[in-house]
């Protein structure tokens, strides 16, 4: 009877297309709901979701600008080849400058927006280049870029239809510094990254786990050591996936005889990209916090708070014994979410933490954790309907 009335809902909403105000669907019963109604509650939560970031955010998009607190950033896209029955992939190409004059990273800007061109030309997808909000040298990899991205990603989805599971990250010199900060501490929303001729600063690997990632620069690059950096981080990315060998997919190319600029030859790093698409729950984590902490990474979380970078967390799921392995953890609160796509919620879930039981018992579906979920990413497909709260380490709570 329950269900029947959720079906209501989603059909009013669908008649009139107009949000049904998310106080009707709050507070359920203790015990959870079904898993036929989390599926409905999870579309009309989403569908009320993107109808209100529309609302908000449709004269930004129009215009080409987003817009997040005292940050600006202007964007400029374009359509290349037929769309994929399942939308089209989006490129989000992020230009070169950095700590200079606006007038050359405008100019930067206007270069990226044509650079890959002939490459896009055979394929298809949205090139998408947005203009920092800054001139400074780090304009890629401030705490202000993560929100602008989500925006930016989000609204794409609603605004141009494109395929969420694939949206891809690239960037030249101070866009290739970008690419290495913000791929591992946003890895959980692209399907691969390529980094072209920056420098990775402070940025970790370790999180790259799920994402493949090209790595190029030129072999006579030597400014700010981006020749040798690169090739460190290539034995890096050898060194983690001999030891796991299903992640850390990558892709280092040292480009002889070429200096910053590589005449193009980085372009093979698009088709390469467009092969791999995104798993957004997939069976294993490696979660470093990066520069910019993040209150979920796939299917954990953490208020921001209690974020650190002294070493990762590492997790993992089993779906045919319907087990969760935290096997590193130094968060006092840590969030697991699930849903049905990775475990069987109508029975009992165990949870082992550094080799100990720490629960086993049911865990109960509840819309104020898809809510939850789709408010921390905005994306449907890292919304989960339960969660398990582990506290220092040791008790958990569902």
């Amino acid at each position: 009877m329950r269900f029947h009335f959720y079906l209501l809902l989603l059909s009013l909403l669908f008649a009139c297309k107009t949000p049904v105000p998310l106080a009707i669907v709050s507070d359920l019963a203790e015990s959870g709901i079904s898993k036929a109604e989390a599926k409905a509650m999870k579309q009309l939560i989403t569908t009320e979701y993107q109808h209100e970031l529309a609302r908000k955010k449709t004269k930004e998009w129009k215009n080409l600008e987003l817009s997040f607190g005292e940050y600006t950033m202007p964007f400029t896209y374009k359509k290349f080849g037929k769309e994929p029955d399942n939308g089209y992939p989006l490129y989000i190409s992020m230009h070169g400058g950095g700590g200079t004059t606006a007038e050359v990273n405008d100019q930067q800007y206007k270069n990226q927006q044509r650079l890959y061109d002939a490459t896009m030309k055979d394929m298809a997808g949205i090139y998408l280049t947005p203009r920092a909000p800054t001139n400074s040298w780090n304009l890629w990899h401030q705490s202000h870029i993560d929100e602008l991205f989500n925006q930016l990603i989000q609204l794409a989805i609603i605004k141009e239809s494109i395929d969420p599971n694939r949206v891809y990250l690239l960037g030249y010199s101070a866009g290739g510094d970008g690419v290495y900060q913000l791929a591992p501490r946003m890895a959980d929303r692209f399907a691969a990254a390529a980094m072209m001729a920056g420098h990775p600063n402070d940025a970790s690997p370790l999180s790259l786990r799920n994402l493949p990632f090209a790595l190029q620069v030129g072999a006579e690059d030597a400014s700010y050591n981006r020749n040798t950096v690169a090739a460190a981080w290539g034995q890096q990315l050898d060194a983690l996936q001999k030891n796991d060998a299903e992640g850390y997919q990558h892709l280092v190319k040292i480009h002889a005889k070429k200096g910053h600029w590589m005449d193009l030859e980085d372009a093979i790093a698009l088709p390469w990209m467009a092969k791999h698409v995104r798993n957004p729950i997939p069976e294993k984590l490696v979660w470093m916090q990066g520069g910019t902490a993040h209150q979920q990474f796939y299917w954990l979380g953490m208020p921001d708070s209690l974020s650190s970078r002294r070493r990762p967390i590492l997790a993992e799921y089993k779906r045919e014994s319907n087990t969760i392995y935290i096997t590193d953890n130094y968060a006092a609160v840590l969030y697991v979410y699930l849903d049905d796509r990775m475990l069987d919620l109508d029975k009992e879930v165990t949870l082992i933490s550094d080799g100990r039981q720490i629960f086993k018992g049911m865990v109960y579906r509840k819309p104020e954790y898809i809510r939850e979920t789709l408010a921390n990413k905005g994306d449907p497909n890292l919304a989960f309907y339960a969660r398990l709260t582990i506290k220092t380490t040791q008790t958990v709570s569902p």
